[in-house]
């Protein structure tokens, strides 16, 4: 499967559950609650409808704020990764250093 597929079967799966939840735990009148989520599914629908067609069209979306947010784990990792290597390099160089004197 693609991401954009997984992503839009989170995304359904998410929608379906959050309403069950919602249902579930409403603390409205049945009909205020069927309203909100009547809305809210509205509102889903249009978003899924939009993304469906940018992803027919082949559009790229511009990154969202999770994918930045993982880039962003992973230039710090490597950052840290680096650091830990030098100090490595750096410890091993003061053992071979008192070996030899």
């Amino acid at each position: 499967m693609s991401k954009k597929t997984t992503a839009i079967i989170a995304f359904l799966s998410g929608a379906a559950a959050g309403a069950a939840f919602g249902m579930l735990y409403a603390p409205d009148k049945g009909r205020e609650t069927r309203d909100r989520l009547s809305f809210r599914l509205d509102k889903y629908r249009d978003m899924l409808r939009d993304i469906t067609e940018d992803m027919l069209a082949g559009k790229e979306n511009t990154p969202s704020a999770a994918k930045s947010e993982g880039q962003r784990v992973i230039d710090d990792a490597r950052d840290k990764a680096e650091k830990l290597l030098g100090d490595v390099d750096s410890l091993i160089n003061q053992i071979n250093s008192r070996k030899e004197a």
